[in-house]
């Protein structure tokens, strides 16, 4: 658990920096970080916050939302990150799923919350720098009762497929097992972190070093043109890299500090065709994962993998089986969906938070059901093959086909829509909605973009447009997407790349310390 690890740390290595912020060079030592996160504590529960409690926080990468979330789990509370991108009825989702009734946001993103339908949020506290929410030289009041390892830690939104996003139940002890799954870090690591801490990706990494009491540089995000200046000012040692930063670092020119810097082991999900090429050129060790929010690193491999394209191995401690729609074992070498148990409870998610259907669904006869389809080889290695969901990838961003034609659908002059991924050039998916307009209208791809960047996020908003008459269906009227998909970019499909309409990240305007 996060609060007795915490004391443990404090006062076993107390001038040991945890954190440096790339931003500013700032570092807190593991002492210093406690004192932060107690009268951070303190002051949400002045605001009445209790164990137990889901809290919302709304933060980029930096010092506010770390102490938060450390404090919401100092307290025995929930931890339920926002993806900052949200906005429309992707916000009002996760804001009413969530049940919170309280959120510390940015103060450039909380006006979103006046559009939209709040739940049982009552309270909004904007966090403009360190006095924010900060009670000082006061200590919190200890939970009602002991915090235990099947609490839940965190509620994670990850992207829906057959319905808006889901909440993933994360205990402590999930957090724990995905911590150690990564056996090569070591307390005389500093993992960068560059993923945000709305994702798992950036939440797990900093529980890995706080469990094996090693350290972090907490990046607000990645950047191609200074991520080897940040590894060296920062003195990371290892990261995670996920899909299109791979080809994008291999891209850039060459240069003589290319193997000038403190990185000595990375993480690269996928492990494609190039892992071998960064690895030599940037002289790292290699290793890959597969991972998802609802688990706990399941598949790891050994260092620098010869099997190409693998994902790894069941990890101790994990049970994998590859199965046909019946759930029952295909053999090796054949096609099956991944399914996952752990030998000791509460190890990988408990369920999707108020949304007891779609944990069923997930949780069917004691396996936990994963969505995706993998192959085995006979030496024992996994490889992805392919989503059975219609869940699409861009840029380390998982978007719900789903949420996306809902905002589409909502465009005056389209009768229909359907929304597929479609081959990136840089390893990954790109948004492709198909449409048909209502009758006596039509639909102009670049207007209909205009009109979709300010209700869903960067990431979601469509880079292709093709305009049909009729999307084709089954008997029962069901789209047939595996027909668009197949189709992919025609000749009369519209590029906003290719129009020159860029859709990029919000940048948001640094808090102020006061």
């Amino acid at each position: 658990m996060l609060r007795p690890l915490l004391d443990r740390r404090a006062r076993e290595t107390p001038d040991k920096v945890f954190v440096r912020f790339a931003a500013t060079g700032e570092e807190w030592t593991y002492s210093r970080l406690h004192r932060i996160v107690l009268e951070t504590a303190a002051a949400l529960q002045r605001l009445g916050v209790k164990q137990d409690d889901p809290v919302l926080t709304w933060l980029p990468n930096g010092p506010d939302a770390l102490r938060l979330w450390f404090a919401i789990n100092y307290l025995g509370a929930v931890y339920v990150p926002l993806n900052l991108a949200y906005r429309g009825q992707l916000l009002e989702h996760a804001v009413g799923n969530s049940g919170a009734r309280l959120i510390a946001g940015h103060p450039d993103l909380l006006p979103r919350l006046d559009a939209i339908a709040r739940g049982a949020l009552e309270q909004r506290v904007a966090i403009e720098g360190s006095a924010s929410l900060s009670a000082a030289g006061v200590e919190p009041s200890p939970p009602s009762r002991e915090i235990m390892p099947w609490d839940t830690q965190s509620v994670i939104y990850t992207s829906g497929t057959t319905g808006p996003s889901k909440g993933v139940l994360c205990s402590y002890l999930h957090a724990a097992s995905a911590a150690n799954a990564f056996y090569a870090a070591t307390s005389d690591d500093r993992n960068m972190v560059n993923l945000p801490l709305f994702h798992a990706g950036g939440t797990g990494a900093i529980y890995r070093m706080l469990v094996k009491g090693g350290s972090i540089a907490l990046v607000e995000s990645f950047n191609t043109d200074t991520f080897w200046d940040i590894a060296r000012a920062t003195g990371s040692t290892c990261l995670t890299l996920l899909g299109a930063m791979v080809p994008f670092l291999l891209k850039a020119p060459a240069t003589p500090r290319d193997r000038d810097h403190p990185l000595t082991k990375v993480v690269l999900v996928p492990l494609s065709d190039d892992s071998q090429a960064f690895s030599q050129r940037f002289g790292v060790d290699v290793y890959t994962t597969f991972n998802m929010t609802e688990t706990s690193w399941p598949l790891v491999s050994e260092r620098n993998p010869a099997a190409r394209g693998t994902c790894g191995r069941p990890r101790d401690g994990v049970d994998a089986r590859l199965v046909d729609d019946n759930d029952c074992e295909v053999a090796v070498g054949q096609t099956g969906e991944l399914v996952l148990r752990t030998d000791v409870p509460w190890a990988m998610n408990h369920g999707y938070h108020n949304n007891p259907e779609a944990t069923a669904r997930a949780w069917r006869n004691g396996w936990f059901h994963t969505g995706d389809a993998f192959r085995r080889d006979a030496e024992g290695n996994f490889f992805f093959v392919d989503r059975l969901k219609d869940a699409i990838r861009r840029r380390g961003e998982n978007i719900s086909s789903f949420e996306v034609e809902a905002e589409v659908g909502t465009y005056p002059a389209v009768r229909e829509a359907a929304v597929v991924g479609v081959p990136s050039e840089f390893g990954e998916d790109d948004v492709l909605a198909v449409v048909a307009p209502v009758a006596g209208r039509s639909i102009d791809p670049a207007e209909l973009v205009r009109y979709l960047m300010p209700r869903m996020a960067h990431f979601m908003v469509p880079r292709y447009v093709r305009v049909l008459p009729e999307l084709p269906k089954t008997p029962t009227q069901k789209v047939q997407k595996n027909i668009l998909r197949a189709e992919g970019v025609t000749a009369d499909t519209w590029d906003r790349e290719a129009a020159g309409i860029h859709v990029r990240r919000e940048k948001l305007s640094a808090p102020v310390t006061r």
